[in-house]
């Protein structure tokens, strides 16, 4: 079993806390061995379902080709051993990318990464989501959230819809972020598998009422997201890339007992509200148990 990249529920990121940290522009994107299974399931996604997993207003198009000459930019001089350009078209892995095919410009980008790709523009009304493609979203739906402010995007999550301190506190982020600091931030959440495309229709949480939580039978699933302000445009784009591992690799962690510990008293600590939006309401003790036990060696 190898050993997470990432285990943001060792206390570094705790859950419904915004949680910034100062990115380094070199590790905007990390590309691994998966390369090549993300693409093909994004390749597999987007040609059975368009509709769902790309979305864009008319006059994005612009910022849309800044964010894939900023991507493909990035991509050949830090990862020259994942991709190499060649004239129009970039290798990536073992697949070809043809910049100029005439496809909307963030589909060519997402065609790059692993990460999923979301564009944010500030009108009178706040930030909205204006474009985006989103393969892996962790149980929500780019339809539905397409259009709408960052609060009402927010709006199911416990203490960060509209009014509340941090709706304000994302909202003036976002105004002051600078296009040459760029930020990041993890979230988690605990599934039952480790698909990563994960829709609204599997439900917050996707936590079937039948699923038994434990370490054998249950997935942490990671969401690394990264903010950038667009020099150009001014827009902000969202890089998401999803990590899956099951949680019997917290064994593998050389400080396993600090974790384990770290992560059973944040289940432990999350408020009703917070538990039943992860869908852990009623089912988290015996995960707790488990946890404890590996604290206890």
């Amino acid at each position: 079993m190898r050993q997470p990249v990432y285990t943001p529920y060792d206390g570094s990121a705790r859950l419904f806390t915004i949680g910034l940290g100062q990115l380094d522009p070199a590790r905007w994107i990390e590309p691994d061995d998966e390369l090549e299974r993300y693409l093909a399931e994004k390749d597999r996604l987007l040609a059975g379902c368009r509709d769902v997993v790309f979305v864009e207003e008319a006059d994005t198009r612009a910022a849309q080709q800044e964010v894939l000459d900023l991507l493909a930019a990035h991509v050949t001089a830090r990862h020259p051993s994942f991709y190499r350009r060649a004239g129009s078209t970039i290798v990536a892995g073992r697949r070809t990318v043809d910049l100029d095919a005439g496809e909307a410009p963030l589909v060519t980008a997402g065609a790059l990464v692993q990460d999923d790709l979301v564009l944010m523009r500030r009108d009178e009304s706040g930030w909205r989501l204006v474009a985006g493609y989103v393969a892996f979203p962790s149980s929500w739906s780019l339809i539905e959230k397409f259009g709408r402010r960052m609060e009402d995007i927010h709006a199911p999550v416990p203490d960060f819809g509209e009014g509340t301190r941090n709706a304000l506190l994302i909202n003036r982020m976002f105004d002051n972020l600078k296009a040459e600091q760029p930020v990041f931030r993890f979230n988690w959440s605990i599934n039952p598998d480790a698909d990563l495309h994960y829709p609204a229709s599997k439900a917050h949480g996707a936590l079937p009422e039948d699923h038994r939580l434990s370490l054998e039978t249950t997935f942490a699933r990671v969401e690394r997201q990264t903010l950038r302000k667009l020099p150009a445009c001014g827009d902000i784009l969202f890089t998401i890339r999803i990590y899956t591992d099951p949680l019997a690799a917290v064994r593998t962690l050389p400080d396993a007992g600090r974790v384990a510990t770290v992560f059973a008293d944040q289940l432990e600590a999350l408020t009703l509200p917070q538990a039943e939006y992860k869908g852990l309401a009623g089912r988290r003790a015996a995960l707790v148990a488990e946890l404890r036990a590996v604290a206890a060696g």
